[in-house]
Protein backbone atom coordinates (compact mmCIF):
# COMPACT_ATOMS: atom_id res chain seq x y z
CA UNK A 1 0.00 0.00 0.00
CA UNK A 2 1.58 3.36 -1.05
CA UNK A 3 1.69 6.30 1.95
CA UNK A 4 -0.95 8.37 0.03
CA UNK A 5 -3.57 5.19 0.57
CA UNK A 6 -2.42 5.05 3.67
CA UNK A 7 -3.19 8.36 5.04
CA UNK A 8 -6.55 7.92 3.84
CA UNK A 9 -7.12 5.54 6.33
CA UNK A 10 -8.42 6.60 9.58
CA UNK A 11 -6.79 5.93 13.19
CA UNK A 12 -8.91 2.50 13.36
CA UNK A 13 -7.88 1.67 9.65
CA UNK A 14 -4.25 2.14 10.48
CA UNK A 15 -4.13 -0.13 13.68
CA UNK A 16 -5.83 -3.07 11.64
CA UNK A 17 -3.56 -3.08 8.77
CA UNK A 18 -0.49 -2.96 11.71
CA UNK A 19 -2.58 -5.80 13.28
CA UNK A 20 -2.43 -7.78 10.04
CA UNK A 21 1.44 -6.69 8.85
CA UNK A 22 2.56 -7.71 12.19
CA UNK A 23 0.81 -11.38 11.67
CA UNK A 24 1.89 -11.86 8.08
CA UNK A 25 5.84 -10.80 8.90
CA UNK A 26 5.27 -13.23 12.41
CA UNK A 27 4.19 -15.95 9.89
CA UNK A 28 7.15 -15.03 7.56
CA UNK A 29 9.53 -15.41 9.90
CA UNK A 30 8.43 -18.73 11.21
CA UNK A 31 8.28 -20.15 7.52
CA UNK A 32 12.15 -18.81 7.27
CA UNK A 33 13.21 -20.26 10.38
CA UNK A 34 11.89 -23.75 9.40
CA UNK A 35 13.40 -23.44 5.86
CA UNK A 36 10.18 -22.96 4.28
CA UNK A 37 9.69 -19.12 2.92
CA UNK A 38 9.35 -18.61 -0.88
CA UNK A 39 8.45 -14.73 -0.63
CA UNK A 40 11.49 -13.93 0.82
CA UNK A 41 11.15 -9.93 -0.39
CA UNK A 42 7.76 -9.83 0.99
CA UNK A 43 9.24 -9.40 4.43
CA UNK A 44 11.47 -6.51 3.41
CA UNK A 45 8.27 -5.39 1.94
CA UNK A 46 6.06 -5.52 5.17
CA UNK A 47 8.82 -4.08 7.14
CA UNK A 48 8.82 -1.16 4.78
CA UNK A 49 4.72 -0.53 4.85
CA UNK A 50 5.07 -1.23 9.17
CA UNK A 51 7.46 1.60 9.02
CA UNK A 52 5.07 3.63 6.85
CA UNK A 53 2.30 3.09 9.09
CA UNK A 54 4.49 4.48 12.16
CA UNK A 55 5.58 7.78 10.17
CA UNK A 56 2.30 8.64 9.10
CA UNK A 57 0.82 8.47 12.87
CA UNK A 58 4.05 9.76 13.91
CA UNK A 59 3.10 12.54 11.22
CA UNK A 60 -0.32 13.17 12.78
CA UNK A 61 0.85 13.47 16.58
CA UNK A 62 3.33 16.00 15.40
CA UNK A 63 0.73 17.59 13.27
CA UNK A 64 -2.36 17.43 16.53
CA UNK A 65 0.28 19.28 18.59
CA UNK A 66 1.15 22.00 16.32
CA UNK A 67 -2.89 22.84 16.20
CA UNK A 68 -2.98 22.74 19.66
CA UNK A 69 -0.09 24.73 20.18
CA UNK A 70 -1.32 27.39 17.60
CA UNK A 71 -5.11 27.43 19.01
CA UNK A 72 -2.99 27.67 22.87
CA UNK A 73 -1.25 30.76 21.46
CA UNK A 74 -3.96 32.38 19.50
CA UNK A 75 -6.15 32.29 22.70
CA UNK A 76 -3.68 33.53 24.70
CA UNK A 77 -3.84 37.01 22.77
Amino acid sequence: MKATELRALNEVQLSEQLDELHSEWRNLRFQEAIGKLTATSRIREIRKEIARIHTIRTEREIDAALRASLSASRGAN
